[in-house]
């Protein structure tokens, strides 16, 4: 059996001087006795996967509304699809694909139902206490919400997964400032690869979406270098492809195309700066993990492309509309009686304040369950 010091031995040989070791951790805030077998950073991964927060994403919005839909992408897909690019750029660059994994199956914990625009509804409501952010949510999830160890509050997790939650930062998740993690300009790079492998997911997989939606026509990519370069390749390549067959390998050449070009510049960027540890990476001003200037200037059109033609979509922004209000009732409705939430919830109300409790119990809703919820607090003949 693999025990600890095996782990340990492992990480030594195997991983980059600058990655993140296990036997480096800066702990959790409860000491707990190390695993035999697990290594700090597996034990984060399962204690994530096995949580309440983990399993509600299935039912809550990546663009498109549970409902709208079988086949689109949801929250938790999006999520796995973002750990198994980020663990695919973690290995190639031979850092920590154990802690990059317990990032990544984190780093949408705190979202709310119906994608942004139900964190904005929220972050519009709370703005004179607080705010929302959900990445900010994400680790009073991990931290205090959670509820399943007789010792501690939350998952315990460690420190460095901690911060990956908290400083998770693309064009859309600002990375939140909180002192106990923001002494240093920069993250980790398993950090920084969770970031990426997030712009790289939801960029084309928003797209894959859009398609099969139709929101999104085909005819209306040719324009996109980076698309039109790679649709051309696979008509030279493949005769008489179906049109499924042929955007499945497009979106997937896609994806490929941006993982090596990210490799490939981060091992330059490394080699630039030439960090001895992960502490010289956290010294460093600058993001490590990136795209090179090609790839940057390739894909800037597309995610304008998607910005415009999709999220600005007015079915789509009609759906994030209507999301908005029903988030705002529902508020307004507990807030001012909050007797009608369940027993466990009113319980935190002495410790947390009104706000806040009814703010961290939608935030924890699924889309489906907002929507019975309005529907029973609305309609005069559904059942409460």
């Amino acid at each position: 059996m693999i025990r600890q010091k095996e782990i340990r031995e492992y990480e030594k040989i195997i991983l980059a001087p600058y990655a993140s070791k296990s036997v480096e951790s800066r702990g959790r805030a409860y000491c707990e006795e190390e695993h035999p077998y697990r290594s700090c950073y597996q034990r984060d991964r399962d204690r994530v996967i096995h949580s309440a927060a983990f399993r509600r994403l299935e039912y809550k919005t990546q663009v498109f509304v549970n409902h709208e839909g079988d086949y689109y992408r949801t929250r938790l897909t999006h999520t796995l699809e973002v750990a198994q690019i980020a663990r695919t750029i973690a290995s190639a660059l031979c850092l920590n694909s154990d802690l990059t994994e317990a990032i990544a199956l984190a780093h949408d914990l705190g979202h709310t139902p119906f994608g942004h625009s139900g964190e904005e509804s929220l972050n519009e409501i709370m703005a004179k206490n607080g705010g929302f952010n959900h990445n900010v949510q994400g680790l009073r999830v991990v931290d205090y919400l959670e509820e399943r160890y007789p010792d501690f509050p939350g998952l315990n997790l460690t420190w460095e997964v901690r911060e990956g939650i908290i400083r998770h930062s693309t064009a859309f998740d600002l990375a939140a400032k909180i002192r106990e993690f923001s002494k240093n300009p920069s993250p980790s790079l398993e950090t920084q690869v969770v970031d990426i492998a997030d712009e790289i997911a939801y960029d084309n997989h928003d797209l894959d979406d859009g398609l099969t939606s139709g929101l999104i026509k085909e005819p209306d990519l040719d324009g996109l270098a980076i698309w039109s370069d790679i649709n051309r390749n696979i008509l030279r390549r493949y005769v008489g492809l179906s049109a499924k067959k042929r955007r499945y390998l497009i979106i997937r050449s896609l994806i490929n195309l941006q993982v090596t070009d990210l490799i490939r510049e981060t091992e330059n960027n490394v080699s630039k700066f030439k960090p001895k540890s992960c502490q010289d990476i956290r010294e460093i001003n600058k993001k490590i993990v990136t795209f090179s200037g090609n790839m940057l200037k390739l894909r800037k059109p597309l995610r304008s492309f998607l910005m415009e033609r999709l999220y600005h979509h007015y079915r789509v922004v009609r759906m994030s509309t209507k999301a908005k209000r029903f988030i705002q009732e529902l508020f307004k409705v507990y807030a001012n009686n909050p007797r009608q939430l369940p027993l466990d919830i009113q319980e935190k109300i002495p410790k947390d304040g009104i706000k806040r409790v009814v703010c961290d119990y939608i935030a924890a809703m699924t889309d489906r369950y907002a929507l019975d919820e309005y529907k029973k607090l609305f309609t005069p003949y559904e059942t409460v």
